[in-house]
């Protein structure tokens, strides 16, 4: 009877009911599996953002303790050299144009060699207690925007590119070489590089416009492995 006149209405009522509680019970539960994905993915990004800010505390930790000790160890060498410390940039700079090298020469001056023999011992010294926290040291030559007369900007750029990457590879190349750093070489071979920026990063006196003598420098670079382990942390 029930195919052909179907079930009593109470009973359809009852299979309705039935039915919304199990649908009602799903959502209950796919609402709870969300709540946990999204917790755990709450907590996951808390503990991503924990070891990226551990990171940089200890980069900022290494960046003061590398500058304290170039400081300790070069304070006294700074005025005769004529030379600086940029503590945010980790950047020992030589300012004296006139004893680095001869006009558009890239040939070390003697002057500077007998400076290099005394400062690069010593600063690899200091930079052996820091070694697992540098990712690359520079040697960044400078220029001034000037080149011969009549050379458009453009030529005097990479006639600049040309001798600052010419110099800093001079300098690296007699650094190297020099007897007190023999057990360094392989080091120095792996992590120090020879960089010319030409005169893309000029020196501005007060008025803004370009100073050709503070521009012209050679600075020696520390940069730290901190992007790379926050690198290393995103990825994985």
């Amino acid at each position: 009877m029930e195919k052909i006149f179907g079930r009593p209405a109470k009973h359809r009522e009852h299979e309705t009911s039935d039915h919304w509680m199990s649908v009602s019970d799903l959502m209950s539960g796919l609402m709870i599996v969300f709540l946990f994905i999204s917790i755990a993915l709450m907590r996951h990004a808390l503990i991503e953002r924990d070891k990226i800010k551990e990171v940089a505390i200890t980069y900022q930790n290494t960046q003061g303790a590398l500058f304290d000790a170039l400081i300790t160890e070069f304070e006294k060498d700074l005025g005769k050299w004529n030379a600086e410390i940029d503590k945010n940039t980790l950047s020992f700079k030589f300012k004296s144009p006139d004893i680095l090298f001869g006009v558009g020469s890239f040939e070390l001056k003697p002057l500077f060699r007998d400076v290099l023999a005394d400062f690069f011992p010593r600063y690899m010294k200091v930079l052996n207690g820091f070694k697992s926290s540098i990712d690359e040291v520079r040697i960044e030559g400078h220029t001034s925007s000037n080149w011969s007369e009549g050379s458009t900007s453009e030529e005097a750029y990479f006639r600049n590119m040309e001798l600052s990457q010419a110099r800093t590879r001079s300098v690296l190349f007699y650094t190297q070489k020099l007897p007190a750093v023999t057990n360094d070489r392989e080091w120095i071979k792996k992590n120090i590089a020879a960089v010319g920026f030409s005169s893309s990063r000029l020196i501005l006196d007060a008025t803004g416009a370009e100073d050709p003598e503070k521009s012209r420098r050679v600075t020696f670079r520390v940069i730290t492995n901190a992007e790379t382990q926050i690198r290393k942390i995103i990825e994985d």
